[in-house]
């Protein structure tokens, strides 16, 4: 089984979608091994977005994952990451597929409600960033 990180950012949880965003996830098999609702602060957000330091749009990425509450998620399951990542739908909501959470709950390609890890390194990497292992429970 894999593990991935999910955030449902803070777009999201201000429209009230955080609990269609988690059913959607659960109702294709992943199980949650652990879940918190948390204000990402400077700190968080710049461990976990380090690779878009220097980017054009990273001062906005801060401030929009700074701005709001997010839940930060565990999910296991059978090729999680590439599960997620399909469910998620593309970045962009307007090419995102038809019952994608994207398609139906993201504002544009930068308000786009969930982020999800890309791969096992950054499954690791992110997971360590929101989640201790004694919160994990697997």
């Amino acid at each position: 089984m894999e593990k991935t990180l999910v955030l449902i950012k803070p777009d999201a949880f201000r429209k009230h979608y955080s609990g269609d965003i988690i059913k959607h996830y659960e109702n294709e098999g992943l199980k949650i091994l652990a879940m918190k609702l948390m204000k990402m602060d400077e700190k968080i957000a710049s461990k976990h977005y380090a690779e878009h330091i220097g980017r054009p749009y990273y001062d906005d990425l801060m401030g929009f994952m700074t701005s709001g509450p997010i839940i930060a998620m565990v999910l296991e399951g059978e090729d999680a990451i590439a599960n997620v990542r399909r469910i998620n739908g593309k970045t962009n909501p307007a090419e995102a597929d038809e019952g994608t959470i994207r398609k139906l709950y993201a504002e544009s390609g930068s308000r786009n409600a969930v982020h999800a890890s890309d791969s096992p390194e950054s499954a690791a990497r992110e997971i360590a960033i929101f989640f201790n292992a004694s919160e994990i429970l697997d």
